[in-house]
């Protein structure tokens, strides 16, 4: 039985200025919204934040980056963000731009106990710089290493009240892996059920990953809405 909050602020009270945070989401789907507010409200600041992009200027990680409470954002994409673009030429925020896949990867190991990885994504490019080169059988790979987070951050459907999670869809995304990747797990979830009313074949995260439980509606909003 994992503890379940009925305060958002709660769930993140203990997260530290300065701490790592990972964040489930691919654009605005499958985002914590509801877990990112509360980060707002507690005014927790001088975060490491690892995420596919940083939301949008007045959602999700977004709403984070305007107050300033991000001090170094890991991620793989950020062209829908204003203020990012803002506060990265101006010299105010730390970026680390990874390959999309290899940034999931480096996550996934993280989350697996394996501390370093090797690649050809980015070989000749600003990303090795820096970084370990070897060469496997006539191709060349540079080396990765592994993310972890203090905190993880993560969105799911349904979850039971052991923490085994099911997500919805697409909004599965990075959400897995983040999931076990975070010394501490906060899932936020739609529905919460008895031990044993969900299939175990359909569960996508184990419980062992989740260490805190809480239920919230999301607005869900729309990143870019395209219409005929």
């Amino acid at each position: 039985m994992k503890p379940v909050f009925t305060s958002f602020v709660d769930a993140v009270k203990d997260i530290k200025d300065g701490s790592t945070l990972m964040v489930g989401g691919f654009g605005l789907v499958g985002i914590p919204e509801n877990l990112i507010l509360a980060l707002v409200e507690t005014g927790v600041k001088d975060l490491t934040v690892i995420s596919n992009n940083c939301g949008v200027d007045d959602w999700g990680l977004g709403l984070l980056l305007r107050n300033r409470q991000i001090k170094k954002m890991i991620g793989s994409y950020v062209g829908e963000n204003k203020e990012f673009e803002r506060q990265v030429l101006a010299g105010e925020l730390e970026v680390e731009l990874t390959p999309q896949g290899t940034l999931a990867e480096r996550i996934r190991a993280g989350g697996a106990g394996i501390p370093a990885f090797y690649t050809p994504a980015g070989v000749g490019t600003p990303v090795a710089e820096g970084k370990e080169v070897r060469e496997f059988n006539g191709k060349e790979y540079i080396l990765e290493k592994a993310l972890v987070a203090d905190f993880s951050l993560v969105r799911a459907s349904k979850a039971d009240k052991m923490g085994n999670l099911i997500y919805n869809k697409t909004a599965r995304n990075f959400n897995p892996m983040i999931a076990a990747a975070g010394k501490v797990t906060i899932a936020e979830v739609e529905e919460i059920f008895e031990i044993g009313d969900l299939n175990p074949n359909e569960i996508h995260t184990p419980s062992i990953y989740i260490q805190r439980l809480i239920v919230g509606k999301q607005e869900k909003r729309i990143e870019r809405l395209t219409v005929s």
